[in-house]
């Protein structure tokens, strides 16, 4: 090997004549920028120019921060406080100014020259990483995508569930042959299997996008294991097989934690344990596994005696779309997803989970979940299932907006069946109408439909409608099952939202929390027009000074022209002509006064406000079909006082 001391001779001769200074700073590809505490820039190299654009030595004596894009100047003067106490910084990012004006996103390490030189100032390494940003918008818009195409596929596959188990249980209570029933039981079956794959894949979804939320209250595991167990109990013993729960008494605690995931977890266990055995016993238990304080880790298994899984398929059962051979997923189906879900689950609790098994003679699946020591105080009862064919909810007034026919028919049947008083809406818009001319004891909004969605429906009757009407309960039904979604239903004002496809037991559950005996009898004809409250010709009794003759020109001048203005405003709705719209709202509004037809003052205000400034446009053709709605009202009102004669 040749003598590298002449090499590094050479190396520290060509440092010391500043070769190295030429190399890394002058020809480098970084940006250096050298700047005093405050900002002010004192050296800059060459590379300004390849990035930035900017000529050679054109920045020095500006500001830094004057070049900073101000939704970032000021987070960046605060960062440069910090780093002006620090001796290094890595990773800052901020919007830099280019000499063609856009702005381009930089990132520094900042070395302080006041550790080494006793200078106050900062040599900023910065390097252009417009093209991370970039990437990262784009994974975020693919997000997006993802997210919005997976909402759009669970309505469009939950919708038709929902109408074909529901069909299922109206047909099943005809009674049939054997034949009829074991008919009814496949299809049936194979609707619960489209529910469990669409299911695997949205939580899939959810837990790869960071958007599962854990619950954190009181429940019991004990009978959380028991109220899972029991349903499945049927399935079992279909196949010859027995359920078995063993609790230990130090796990018989109130813990706080998220029941619906253990849930979720136990269900897939004990699924597959029943899935993939033809005898014996299936063992679900819980006992402490350590306790640290208040936190006890609690350790659940599910034991089964089916045909078991290699070495090899253990190695990979947790793996997304994965089963433990191929000839399994032919055999008995499945997304492959259930047990990568399971895992999730567990270990964004902070626990663990594994299997042990042999071919032929069971497996065993373990998990460990920590949970913190609850109260009585803290434990919340889950909703006791009602006997819903034991109670009639008798005159009960339900406005059921739905698009679907099929869904449509069976909430229907469903809600007569009950006794419930049941109007039809087959989109937001007609719903708005409805709920406009009739005070409800309830509304079920379905959220996709043509015209207006739910979102839109509820804000209209929630903000737009006066008292009672806009207190009606409402509840989602929801054929999405996205996270963001029932929080959105929140969000715009409904109360409720239930998950299509629902179960009779489930749609009653949720109706009954909103029903009460004793509210106030609405009657059949009950219209919230009624002459006692719409219009008020006081106002037009003064302007007239009383003269009966004068006054009735007025009515009737507002009875013939009010009906060609509200067609032109609907015309101009279906035109998108909007302008037009706000126009004749803004001649309407003197007629309504002169009649005193306060309900309405305000919302013609909105339209004319909305109209001309084309702002909250899809809220508009509701708003007008509320107007003409009562404007119509208004009119039949005005005629029958013409006929009664004005004194």
């Amino acid at each position: 090997m040749a003598d590298n001391s002449d090499n590094n001779t050479k190396i520290s001769e060509y440092i010391s004549a500043g070769g190295f200074y030429q190399t890394v700073v002058e020809d480098g590809a970084d940006v250096i920028f050298i700047v005093n505490y405050q900002g002010l820039i004192l050296y800059h190299n060459p590379s300004v120019q390849d990035t930035l654009g900017h000529k050679p030595n054109s920045l020095v004596g500006k500001n830094f921060f004057d070049f900073i894009h101000e939704d970032k100047k000021e987070e960046l003067i605060k960062t440069f406080e910090e780093i002006s106490a620090a001796h290094y910084t890595e990773n800052v990012e901020f919007l830099f100014q280019e000499y063609s004006g856009q702005y381009k996103y930089l990132e520094f390490n900042a070395i302080n020259l006041k550790q080494k030189s006793g200078l106050d100032g900062l040599i900023l390494d910065c390097r252009d990483i417009s093209q991370r940003k970039k990437a990262a918008e784009e994974l975020i818009q693919a997000q997006k995508a993802k997210e919005l195409f997976l909402a759009n596929m669970s309505h469009e596959i939950r919708t038709p569930i929902n109408g074909i188990a529901g069909m299922v249980n109206l047909l099943q209570e005809f009674g049939g042959s054997k034949e009829q029933e074991k008919y009814l039981n496949a299809i049936k079956n194979s609707a619960d299997h489209l529910k469990v794959i669409i299911n695997d894949i949205l939580d899939f979804a959810a837990i790869e996008s960071g958007k599962l939320k854990f619950e954190k209250i009181g429940f019991s595991p004990k009978e959380q294991i028991t109220s899972v167990a029991e349903p499945l109990l049927l399935s079992a013993r279909e196949k010859g097989l027995l359920i078995n729960c063993v609790i230990d008494s130090e796990v018989d605690n109130i813990y706080l934690g998220d029941p619906v995931r253990l849930n979720q977890i136990l269900v897939n266990l004990i699924n597959n344990a029943i899935k993939f055995s033809n005898k014996g016993k299936i063992q679900v238990s819980a006992q402490l596994n350590k306790a640290i304080d208040q936190t006890h880790h609690i350790a659940f298994a599910v034991e089964d005696e089916g045909i078991g899984i290699s070495e090899e398929g253990i190695k990979r059962i947790f793996d997304s779309f994965s089963q433990a051979d191929e000839s399994i997923t032919r055999k008995y189906g499945g997304t492959g997803l259930g047990l990568a879900i399971c895992q999730q689950l567990v270990e964004l609790q902070g626990g663990k989970i594994w299997a042990e098994s042999k071919v032929k003679k069971g497996s065993k699946f373990f998990f460990t979940i920590p949970y913190q020591l609850g109260t009585k105080d803290d434990f919340r009862k889950e909703f006791v299932k009602i006997e819903y064919t034991q109670r009639e909810l008798i005159n009960y007034n339900i406005l059921l907006v739905e698009d679907n026919d099929i869904n449509r028919m069976y909430a229907t049947k469903l809600l007569q069946k009950w006794k419930c008083e049941v109007d039809i809406a087959e989109n937001g818009k007609i719903a708005t109408e409805q709920a406009s001319k009739k005070v409800y004891d309830l509304i079920l909004m379905d959220l996709q439909m043509p015209l207006m969605d739910g979102f839109e429906a509820t804000k209209f009757i929630r903000n737009k409608l006066q008292k009672p009407n806009s207190d009606a309960p409402i509840i989602a039904l929801t054929a999405n099952a996205i996270k963001g979604d029932n929080d959105r239903c929140i969000e715009v004002g409904m109360n409720d939202y239930l998950s299509k496809p629902f179960t009779p037991e489930k749609l009653y559950g949720k109706i009954v929390e909103y029903y009460h005996e004793d509210r106030p009898a609405i009657p059949e004809d009950a219209d919230v027009f009624s002459s006692e409250h719409l219009t008020n010709l006081d106002y037009l009794r003064g302007v007239c000074n009383g003269d009966v003759d004068f006054m009735q020109e007025m009515i009737n001048t507002f009875i013939t022209k009010t009906p060609e203005m509200l067609l032109g405003m609907r015309e101009s709705v279906q035109s998108s002509d909007w302008s037009q719209v706000g126009s004749i709202a803004h001649k309407l509004k003197p007629s309504i006064t002169f009649m005193g037809i306060d309900r309405v003052k305000q919302l013609v205000k909105d339209i004319e406000e909305s109209g001309k400034e084309r702002k909250n446009i899809e809220e508009l053709p509701g708003m007008v079909e509320s107007l003409v709605t009562v404007c119509e009202a208004a009119i039949d009102d005005l005629k029958n006082k013409l006929e009664r004669g004005i004194s």
